[in-house]
């Protein structure tokens, strides 16, 4: 089991520099997502979230191919890993939260938010022993979730909005795929988590909801993030792509124990806990992406939260510089589809 117990904020800005100092470099001299040709697979990545798990059901239920694109899913079961994917242009596409698309944003990496999977509404959660009565009581327990991602995110907002900083607890760096089980076997007091982990966690280590996303709307959107290269390259099959999410949605609405069944496969467990997982999360529809996009002083505008998170992840040093929020996101795909 890796866990670290070295200063997180300090870890992190290293680990950030170096990659993204690698990805810049990679970008100038030329990725090979810059000279994709259009028959090229574009390469989406994705990993255990339940609102991504539906690319498997675009894939599955054929509406890539009914739109004409070719696409490749690339699966990560290592959420970090596909960020890194991103940023050093090993894939075109990634599924991924706004928060953690502001680093790379912040370093000079040319990416464009096109599409609101979904927010999560209460699929990060902070998963204790039932004896812990509340965030404060985590004061001098240990904590595990992994550095950087959106539930370091959630974590470190949940101790704010309590009174705390993370120097009062004794944080421990682990994966969501280690910090799971760690909470499982008695290793944690609590440990922070999504779906499907949390359920899981929740169910075998007799644990409870301490805190989770349903008490931060607006924090959490997910988002599938291209390349700004593959966006302005291939926009056609960018909207095709985009086109045929929407498809996977109403399938599922029109077939719902199905459409579980397969993702649940996927997921490796059953459409019983799958499902659950489906209900910590709010799917966005055409109109709902079209909102979110929109400008306004509120946590439902992507531009808005996109700005307020970036300071956050400022003043505690997760990025250096903060990035032009408005020029990451692309609001024309969903716009289209929505017949706007």
């Amino acid at each position: 089991m890796n866990q670290s117990l070295r200063s997180p904020r300090k870890v992190l800005f290293i680990a950030l520099s170096i990659l993204l100092a690698v990805a810049v470099v990679l970008s100038a001299c030329g990725n090979k997502d810059n000279s994709k040709g259009s028959d090229d697979p574009i390469s989406i990545a994705l990993s255990p979230w339940p609102g991504w798990f539906f690319w498997y059901l675009v894939e599955e239920k054929g509406f890539f191919e009914k739109h004409g694109v070719n696409v490749k899913l690339e699966w990560f079961p290592v959420y970090s890993d596909s960020l890194q994917a991103l940023a050093t242009g090993k894939v075109d596409a990634n599924s991924q939260t706004l928060s953690d698309t502001l680093p790379a944003a912040s370093k000079g990496i040319k990416l464009k938010a096109v599409l609101v999977n979904d927010n999560s509404d209460g699929g990060d959660a902070i998963v204790s022993k039932p004896d812990i009565g509340s965030v404060k009581d985590l004061k001098g327990k240990t904590v595990a979730t992994e550095l950087g991602t959106v539930d370091h995110l959630l974590l470190l907002t949940a101790l704010e909005q309590n009174g705390l900083g993370e120097s009062d607890i004794n944080y421990v760096n682990m994966t969501v795929n280690d910090a799971g089980p760690a909470f499982i076997a008695g290793n944690t007091d609590a440990s922070v988590l999504w779906e499907p982990f949390q359920t899981k966690a929740v169910k075998e280590g007799k644990g409870k909801i301490l805190f989770s996303s349903k008490e931060t709307p607006g924090l959490i959107p997910d988002l599938l993030v291209f390349r700004e290269s593959v966006v302005e390259d291939r926009s056609e099959d960018v909207q095709k792509i985009i086109d045929a999410w929407f498809d996977a949605l109403e399938y599922y609405k029109a077939n719902e124990a199905e459409s579980i069944e397969i993702m649940a496969k996927k997921a490796e467990t059953t459409p019983e806990d799958f499902k659950l997982g489906l209900e910590s999360i709010k799917l966005f529809s055409k109109e709902d992406n079209v909102n979110a996009f929109g400008k306004r002083e509120e946590m439902t505008s992507l531009s808005f939260t996109g700005k307020k998170t970036a300071e956050f992840l400022k003043k505690l040093d997760m990025i250096t510089d903060i990035p032009d929020v408005d020029a990451l996101l692309e609001p024309k795909f969903v716009q289209q589809a929505a017949g706007e």
